[in-house]
């Protein structure tokens, strides 16, 4: 697939997730597709120290990792940037109950894996925090 050319956006979008390869590949992904910076984290400190330093349009993150798990990093992010969206990628099984989500009312969507990029690309679209979405929201049959 040709990625369409797009206005250049500052905001980006951030990742998170601690399956180093995995995280390289789908940065490497969405950065070819979308119109906007995608900056990937391995560690969820090192993306917490980044953010001061970001304009941050939407965050991606995993729900399994060694640190804190992805809701706990999305409650510090709220902290700090509340009304940036997020994204959950998880192979997490069990569902999250009104409790730990009341804590992460940024959460707009749970993504199961596996899933195909263009999914989250088209959820990022849709949840973006800014005025032109970073991906076509439709893929002309692609």
């Amino acid at each position: 697939m040709t990625a369409l050319p797009r206005a250049h956006s500052t905001k980006c979008v951030i990742l998170v997730d601690d399956e180093k390869a995995y995280i390289d590949l789908l940065e490497q992904l969405l950065a070819s597709h979308l119109s906007c910076p995608v900056h990937s984290f391995s560690h969820a400190s090192a993306a917490l120290k980044a953010l001061p330093s970001l304009d941050v349009g939407l965050i991606v993150t995993d729900y399994n990792m060694p640190e804190i798990d992805g809701l706990q990093l999305l409650a510090e992010i709220r902290l700090r940037l509340p009304s940036v969206p997020a994204v959950m990628i998880t192979a997490h099984e069990g569902n999250f109950t009104e409790q730990q989500l009341a804590k992460v009312p940024n959460l707009k969507v749970v993504i199961r894996k596996p899933f195909k990029w263009t999914i989250l690309a088209e959820h990022i679209s849709q949840y973006w925090n800014g005025s032109t979405p970073p991906f076509p929201m439709t893929r002309n049959g692609q």
